[in-house]
């Protein structure tokens, strides 16, 4: 099959020597539209991409943002893409506000003492050594904190009990993460000693899910910790305590021990396949290569930093050079607040203009179900054409209304065209900031058919000539 798919390519791949155009000839449009589908059959028979997820996750393991081991995986990704033949392979630095857990637990105390399964939240203030023990105030939902009263709230422990609703595109994460992010601000304005929340998952067994809070500051700049100590509870922990406080009053000693830096090194790993005639024009492929420090960052996002990876390589593999740069960007430090998506905008602020379209892959490796673009009214067609070649594998058409992705979305705000390959995300948060998010999670096949989708279109974006900006013709 892969034999086949790649003779395929090497007679297709002739057409690559022809200059783009800003309106392709139809013969030249169909060679590059055939090349697409070609490169998709290949990607179904991929292991460049599985593999790179396999000895990310293996050889390297979680990648805290900021961490020596953010540090390791960065050098690593640059070894193992140098070897792979990637043009113009380099790190561009920054820094993060640095945040660690040593310790976490969390115990009822009194006549029902008890322990309870909890984790830290990114950015976690600390307790003090020992712990903290305060009574429990219970929400329903951040509304109810918002509207309760400051003397309801002042000395205790503020319990969010909000649930997530299982979704395809995993739109209640949106909803649900608010709790999150919010609750130390919220509850430490109010007088609250510590926040607990019910985990952002979709899940019901006993492991909690990380992630980070809103750690700004007045100034908008993120600190290293929040205001208060802040913690989730497993989903069956979140039912315990809601069981006991049916019952009476609840006291719990909540202990979190944390490391922080106001500033450690983080970075974006580059790498492209370097485009012809046009080879300034930018399509830009991206995933995000930190991970939390609960399980080996399999899902999330592992799988999107395999996925673009594996589908430039099948373009790097063609015979000709696409006109186009293909861009690859391994974003570093995401999971605590997109820094590697503004530190890419901002270090590239002049030539935004050049990157003809942007996408990038962050939602675990199940299939990708739809194809959504934002492109200029006039370059629709454009958006049809590429959704009409990815129809055969399953995905179907969507709006025009892409965000184009956490890291990718910042670009989208400054104008470029961005597209977004839409992936099954209904088990996503049963596994999403766990231990439980290992490669084991990655179903091989459904892994190569997004290979298969991003080189199709990623290919097409590159060698087509068209301008996704494009403005609907007044006359129409």
């Amino acid at each position: 099959m892969r034999f086949a798919a790649f003779a395929a390519l090497g007679v297709l791949a002739a057409c690559q020597t022809i200059p783009a155009f800003a309106e392709p000839p139809a013969d030249r449009e169909a060679q590059v539209l055939a090349t697409a589908r070609a490169l998709a059959d290949a990607g179904k028979t991929d292991e460049v991409g599985l593999q790179f997820v396999e000895d990310l996750t293996t050889e390297i393991g979680p990648r805290l943002a900021g961490s020596p081991d953010e540090q390791r995986a960065r050098d690593w990704a640059v070894a193992r893409l140098k070897a792979m033949g990637f043009a113009n392979v380099h790190v561009e630095d920054f820094t993060v506000p640095y945040w660690k857990r040593t310790h976490e637990t969390a115990r009822v105390v009194g006549a029902s003492a008890q322990p309870l399964i909890i984790t830290a939240l990114g950015g976690s203030a600390p307790t003090p050594e020992g712990g903290l023990e305060a009574g429990i105030v219970r929400f329903d939902v951040m509304a109810d904190l918002i509207a309760a009263d400051d003397a309801d709230v002042a000395g205790k422990i503020v319990f969010i009990d909000e649930m997530m609703t299982r979704t395809q595109t995993g739109d209640g994460y949106g909803l649900a993460v608010a709790k999150r992010a919010a609750c130390p601000k919220i509850a430490a304005a109010k007088g609250a000693v510590a926040c607990l929340i019910r985990s952002v998952g979709t899940d019901h067994f006993r492991r909690p899910h990380t992630g980070g809070i809103d750690r700004r500051g007045p100034d908008g700049i993120a600190k290293p910790i929040g205001p208060i100590p802040a913690a989730a509870l497993s989903a069956p922990d979140a039912d315990q305590l809601t069981r006991l406080l049916a019952r009476g009053p609840v006291s719990v000693n909540l202990d979190i021990g944390v490391e922080t830096a106001d500033a450690a090194p983080s970075g974006n790993v580059i790498a492209e396949v370097e485009g012809g005639a046009r080879k300034d024009e930018i399509v830009l492929i991206g995933c995000h290569l930190d991970s939390w420090d609960l399980g080996t960052g399999a899902i999330d996002d592992g799988a999107g930093c395999g996925i673009i990876v594996g589908a430039a390589k099948l373009i790097d593999e063609l015979p000709g050079k696409p006109e186009r740069t293909i861009r690859v960007v391994l974003y570093g430090s995401e999971e605590i607040g997109l820094f590697g998506g503004d530190a890419y905008a901002r270090q590239h602020s002049e030539d935004l203009g050049s990157h003809v379209l942007a996408a990038e892959s962050d939602h675990g490796a199940s299939y990708v179900w739809q194809f959504q673009t934002k492109f200029g009214d006039g370059a629709l067609d454009y958006a049809k054409k590429m959704q009409d070649v990815l129809a055969r594998y399953g995905v179907a058409a969507g709006d025009n209304l892409s965000g184009g992705g956490p890291d990718v979305g910042v670009l989208a705000r400054s104008g470029v065209p961005v597209v977004t390959p839409a992936q099954n995300g209904w088990d996503y948060f049963d596994y999403h900031h766990t231990p439980d998010d290992t490669f084991d999670k990655i179903v091989p096949d459904e892994f190569r058919q997004n290979v298969s989708v991003y080189a199709a279109f990623a290919y097409i974006a590159a060698d087509s000539g068209w301008d996704f900006r494009k403005a609907a013709d007044p006359a129409e």
